[in-house]
Formats: C-alpha cells, structure tokens, sequence
C-alpha cells in the first residue's frame, strides 16, 4: 500500500518534469502539433545518451508490471530524460499565457484520464506508462487546441477585418523565405514622403501578429499597410490574404528556411505563390527562376513589376552591386541613384522595396534621398565596434545559408590588418535533407584562412560544421553555449579583430 502511494507520486512527479520541459517547447515551436515528437527526435539523435536513457526507462516500467519497485527507477529515468533539456528555460522564457494555461489544463486532463484507465488495469504501476507519452500527448492536446484557439482568436480577426473595411487602407503584403523584414523597412522608408504608411512590426507575420497590428496602429488617415506574411506550409498565406486582402504582393526570393516542415523547394514555391492569387500587382524577384515564371503566367492578367539584382535582366526595377560596397539602382531602365550598401540586407531586398514603391505610382527621382541611411532589421548582421576597435557582428536571428555567407563577408571586409575573425555559431536549423550539407559548407567558409576562428556552440550541427572545417587553415574550438563562447573569446580579442554572432539556437535545441 505504501509503495503504491509513493508510486503514484513518482508518476506526478515525472509527469510534472516532463511536462515543465515539453511544454515549453511547444510554446517556443509555436503549439505546431508534432513538432514535439520532432524536436525529442533531435535530442534523441544529437545526444546518442537520451536514446539509452528512453529505452532504460520503457524497460523499467514495463518490468514493474512484474517486479512493482523497479517501476520507481523507470520514473526517475523518464523524469530526467532527455538529458541537457532543462525543466525551466535558461535562454527561452517560458510565457504563462492564456493559450498555455489552456494548453496545460488539457495536457493534464487527457494524462489523468489516460492513467485513471491505466490504473484501473494495474495501478500505479501500469500508469507509469503515461509517463513516458508525455510528448505524445502534449502533441496530441495541441492538435485539440488548435481549432479551439483558432475560434477564440477569431473576435480579434473579425475586429481587424472591419477596422480594414473602415479605413480601407493599400495593403501591400510581402513574404519570402527570407528578407521579408528588410524589405518592410525599406518600403516603410521609402513611403515616408509620400504615403501615411504603416508597417508590421517585428515578426507580427501571422494571423494574430497582423490582426494586433491593424487593431492596435491603424488610424484614420492611414494609405498604407505593409504587412509581413510568413507561413509554414500552404494554405496559410492564402487564409491571410482573405482576411488582409494585399493589392500589392511581393515575393522576396525562395530559399531553404522551413526546408524541414515543407519537405521540399516545390511546396516552398507554392506556399509563397499564394500570396498573389487575389492581388491586382505582384512584385516578385525574377533572379529566382520559379519566380521569374510565375511573372510570366501573371503577365497580362495582373500587373507585373519584375525585379532584379542582374543588369540587363528583363526587369522593371534593377538593383545591382557595384564598385566600393555600393548598390546601383536602376528603374525602368533608367538609372535613378547609387547607394552605399547596407551593413544587413541584400540588394534584391532594396530592388524589391523600390518595386513596390513603383505598384504605388511613387515618381522614382523622389527616391534617391530615401536611400541614404536604409535601416537595418535588429539582430541581422548588426556590426558596432567597441572602445578597443573590435568589431561585433550581431547575426542572431538569421538563419540561412544565402546571409551566413553575406554575415562572413561583411566580417572579412570589417577585420583590420593581422585580425581574427571569430565566428561564433549554432550552425542553421530548419533546412530539412539540406541541413547538413549547408552547414558543412559553412563550417568551411568560417575557417578558410589561419586568421579565422570557428566556435562551435550546441550540439545540433557540431557534427556537420566540424566535417566542413576538417583540413582548413582556420581554429576550430566547441562551447556548451553561446554565453559560455563570448566568455572565453571576448578577452583575447584586441584591436582589428571580429566577432560575429551568427544565428542563435534557444535551449530547446540541444
């Protein structure tokens, strides 16, 4: 009787970490159902450790069937598993939001019910069993959830639609697999003087994030709207431009971001297509080849604006680098500006913005002094110097392959004679099949030459960077975290030298 009472504390007990845990990976996953599993999959694969722990854990409880005591040892197994995932956040702050409260008030009614009927058939021994499932039905609650949320959220949709009505703002949407918040600056700057514009702030990308914007900043008086879309696989682009109807769509480019949930290029392709479905005018990037024929089939239907990084390009907008980090902006063929080049951003991001401005009917001569001082999206290859004279590039929050590589070249053109360059990184994450095959070439990249430094952090690429960086000239060195890395490097650096942060994994991630 006693053993069945601590048994049964033991099961609350590991339910209580694991759910600590996988609760807040759900929230940092954005309560995608499935992306548990997904991510104990990670651990599992990364820390070859976790697996062993997992099968000791099955193994216990299913022997306490037998031998009743041994199940406390399959709790305390399944309590600590995965190793190096903590049960309160260390990088990651765990928000006790109205969703989460309704999140977790399901996740423990569906384990109860499941070790009620469980222990009706063996006690707290075959209930353990609900223990270790507490990925699984975490996913399982947010799968509940989600259309309960989407009803819930709809009062805020329904207030943002007829405030639209209202105000009837041009909304001009803008996706891609990245650039999507550069292009948004550049396009809010270059409406300034002439357009009551307003934009999207941050990441509001998505349904609730658009819907808060236009709630809370839209104003009588308001022309413009520059909303941001991101999606993560089809149909949600399309559901936001039924309830943000975009006069103006614009695609950035394509690329590998969200690689791993749309599986692959083709379904990235279609995704971010449906942003022009319904819009009068697409501005699209015709340097990618599937956007260049999707221009062509909206070519008399719709208007088209084409823009381009390449001269001589069919195009209405070119933007092209030049001598000396400068950008030459041409539009309708006729040369309007030459601008020094951001330290973040891309060319084609500046080429679309002005493609945009152009769908707005705004006279091109009027944009030249819009160029100067073009703003840079926070956390994306941000680069300041310190008292000392050494250069920190803050490339936290990219993530692809395409500004990795521009993040490297920007710290290369930043070092000064007889400087390192330190690249601290997590490597990228999300790009599916090509994820280690991208982060090999980086790793690489980051240590072509004696003077570069590659600092390995987490474990989730250190395998794939440490192949790229085999047989280069440059350091390799690994660190449990990016905080632990800035700890050890920051001191020796001296004058000259560069440090980028490029990406950062939150502790989900092993």
């Amino acid at each position: 009787m006693i053993l069945d009472v601590i048994t049964w504390a033991a099961v609350a007990a590991a339910l209580a970490a694991e759910d600590s845990r996988w609760l807040r990976v759900a929230q940092r996953e954005h309560y995608e159902p499935g992306r548990g599993l997904a991510m104990a999959g990670l651990w599992s694969r990364v820390k070859p450790e976790n697996q062993l722990l997992l099968a000791a854990a099955a193994l216990c409880i299913a022997a306490g069937l037998w031998a009743e005591p041994v199940t406390l040892l399959g709790l305390a197994a399944i309590a600590a598993w995965p190793l190096g995932l903590p049960v309160r956040g260390r990088s990651a702050r765990f928000g006790w939001t109205d969703r989460m409260k309704r999140l977790t008030g399901v996740t423990v009614g569906l384990q109860v019910v499941l070790a009620a009927a469980a222990g009706l058939l063996g006690g707290p021994y075959a209930a353990a069993v609900v223990a270790l499932l507490a990925v699984p039905t975490i996913d399982l609650a947010m799968a509940i959830m989600r259309p309960v949320e989407k009803k819930l959220a709809q009062r805020w949709v329904v207030e943002a639609q007829d405030k639209l009505r209202r105000l009837r703002p041009t909304v001009v949407a803008i996706t891609g697999s990245y650039g999507k918040t550069s292009t948004k600056l550049y396009v809010n700057q270059l409406l300034s003087r002439s357009h009551a514009a307003v934009a999207s702030p941050a990441s509001f990308n998505n349904l609730m994030g658009l819907s808060r914007t236009v709630n809370d900043r839209l104003v009588p008086g308001t022309e413009v709207f520059v909303a941001e879309m991101g999606t993560y696989g089809p149909g949600e682009i399309r559901e936001l431009c039924r309830v943000f109807p975009p006069t103006i769509a614009a695609i950035t480019t394509i690329g590998e971001a969200h690689l791993e949930r749309m599986k692959n290029r083709e379904t990235i392709v279609r995704a971010k297509s449906e942003i022009t479905e319904d819009a009068a005018t697409s501005v699209l990037n015709v340097d990618v080849p599937e956007l260049a024929a999707l221009a062509d089939r909206l070519d008399g239907v719709k208007r088209v604006v084409r823009c381009s990084t390449v001269p001589g390009t069919r195009a209405d907008v070119v933007v092209a680098p030049v001598e000396d980090g400068r950008w030459e902006v041409t539009v309708d063929g006729t040369p309007v500006t030459t601008v020094d080049a951001p330290g973040a951003g891309h060319p084609i991001n500046l080429a679309v913005a002005v493609g945009i401005a152009r769908a707005l009917d705004v006279d091109p001569a009027t944009l030249a002094p819009l160029m100067v001082d073009l703003p840079g999206a926070a956390h994306r290859a941000e680069l300041q110097r310190d008292g000392r004279g050494v250069a920190v590039i803050d490339d936290t929050y990219n993530s692809n392959p395409d500004g990795a590589a521009s993040a490297l070249r920007s710290a290369r053109a930043a070092v000064g004679e007889g400087g390192r360059i330190y690249t601290i990184t997590p490597g990228m994450v999300e790009l599916g099949d090509q994820q280690a095959e991208r982060n090999r070439t980086f790793g690489a990249d980051a240590t072509a030459a004696p003077h570069q430094v590659l600092a390995i952090t987490q474990l989730t690429n250190k395998k794939a960077l440490l192949a790229g960086a085999e047989g280069q000239p440059g350091e390799v060195r690994t660190y449990a975290s990016r905080e632990e890395a800035a700890a050890a490097i920051m001191p020796e650096t001296r004058a000259g030298d560069v440090v980028l942060f490029e990406n950062d994994l939150p502790d989900n991630y092993p």
